[in-house]
C-alpha cells in the first residue's frame, strides 16, 4: 500500500538514536542544559497547547516547576531534528477538580490545567487531539505514552518478582536480584478490512458510543500468522468464513500497548451469526452506504474517528487507493 505510512502516529522518520540511550551523560546534560525538551503527561494525557484543530505539544526544561512532583522516570524518545526528546509521567499531581467518571472512559474529554504550566497550556486526551499534531509530533506523543504506561505496570521482574530499575534511557529494565533484563510491551494486533464484492464488513463492541462501528480486530495469539489471525478473528465473532489475506498499513496504538496491522480479507461466506461475547452487531455495507457514513448521512452507523487507522483503510476502501 503506497500510502502505508501516511497512518496516524506512523512515518515521521523520528530518529530514536539508539546508540544515545545508554549516554547517562549526554542524556543528563540534554535534561540540565534550560531547552525545552521535557513533555509532562498526566494520566497518559500530553501537555499541549493551542486552539481545537490546530493544537501542538507543549515542551519544558528539564528544571520546569510542573514537573516538580514528576515521577523520577525521564525517557529518552529520540531526536527530533537534532533535538534529544524526553517524557516525563506527573500523574501524581492531584488536579483541584477530577472528574472521574470522565477521566479513563472511551474518549477522555476532560481538560486539566496545571497552576505552573504555560499560559493555555493543558493536560488532554490524545485520541480527541492526535490529528491535530504534525507526523512528527504524534509519534513522539505515542511513543512517551506507551513508554510511561509501561514502567507504571511492569515495575516488577517477571522472573523473579524483585523491584526492577530503569535502564537505557527508559527503554529497559534491569532486574539487579536475577540479572534479567525487560523491553518495552508491543502487543500484536489485526484489524481486517473484510469485502464481499461491494460491501465490506463491520461491527461494534459492548459499551462503545451510540452508532459507533469499526472494522473487526483481535489479538494475535502465540504461534499464530497474521493470516491465521484474521480468518480465526473474523470465523469467532461473525461465523463469516476469510479466503486470500494481505498486508496495508501498521499504525501504533497506545491503548495500552498495541501494534495495529490492517489487513484486507476476502470474505467467501456472507452470513453473519455474532457471537455476543465478542460483539455486540455487526453488517454488511455497501460503497453506497459507507459512503453515505463518512458524508454523516447513514441512519444507523457515524463516521470512523478520525486518526484511527480503521477510518484510515475505510477511507482508502472508497478512494480505491489499497494498492
Amino acid at each position: 500500500m503506497k500510502l502505508a505510512e501516511t497512518v496516524t502516529f506512523g512515518g515521521s522518520g523520528l530518529d530514536r538514536a539508539a546508540h544515545l540511550r545508554g549516554d547517562e551523560a549526554a542524556l543528563t546534560t540534554a535534561l540540565r542544559g534550560g531547552a525545552d525538551v521535557v513533555l509532562p503527561l498526566w494520566r497518559g494525557k500530553p501537555l499541549m497547547s493551542g486552539a481545537a484543530g490546530t493544537g501542538t505539544l507543549t515542551w519544558l526544561r528539564g528544571d520546569h516547576p510542573v514537573l516538580a512532583e514528576a515521577a523520577d522516570l525521564r525517557v529518552f524518545l529520540g531526536l527530533d531534528d537534532g533535538q534529544m526528546r524526553f517524557a516525563a509521567d506527573i500523574s501524581a499531581w492531584v488536579p483541584t477538580e477530577v472528574d472521574e467518571a470522565q477521566i479513563g472512559g472511551f474518549l477522555d474529554a476532560s481538560l486539566q490545567v496545571h497552576p505552573a504550566a504555560p499560559e493555555g497550556a493543558v493536560f488532554q486526551e490524545l485520541r480527541a487531539s492526535m490529528t491535530w499534531l504534525s507526523a512528527r509530533e504524534a509519534e513522539l506523543a505515542a511513543t512517551a505514552k506507551a513508554l510511561l504506561d509501561w514502567h507504571r505496570t511492569h515495575r516488577f521482574c517477571s522472573r523473579c518478582g524483585a523491584e526492577s530499575v530503569v535502564a537505557e534511557g527508559g527503554w529497559q529494565r534491569a532486574c539487579a536480584a536475577c540479572g534479567a533484563r525487560h523491553f518495552p510491551r508491543t502487543d500484536p494486533v489485526v484489524i481486517m478490512l473484510v469485502t464481499h464484492g461491494n460491501d465490506v464488513l463491520v461491527g461494534r463492541s459492548p459499551g462503545w458510543p451510540e452508532a459507533m462501528y469499526s472494522l473487526l480486530a483481535g489479538f494475535v495469539e502465540p504461534g499464530e500468522t497474521l493470516e491465521a489471525a484474521v480468518r480465526r478473528e473474523v470465523f469467532e465473532e461473525t461465523r463469516v468464513q476469510v479466503g486470500a489475506v494481505s498486508y496495508l498499513a501498521s499504525q501504533p496504538w497506545p491503548y495500552p500497548a498495541s501494534l495495529m496491522f490492517g489487513c484486507q480479507a476476502a470474505a467467501t461466506s456472507r452470513e453473519i451469526t455474532v457471537d455476543p461475547v465478542e460483539i455486540e452487531d455487526a453488517l454488511w455495507l455497501s460503497r453506497e452506504e459507507m459512503t453515505d457514513v463518512f458524508a454523516g448521512r447513514h441512519d444507523r452507523m457515524r463516521p470512523p474517528r478520525k486518526g484511527a487507522i480503521a477510518h484510515f483503510l475505510l477511507e482508502n476502501w472508497l478512494a480505491d487507493r489499497l494498492d
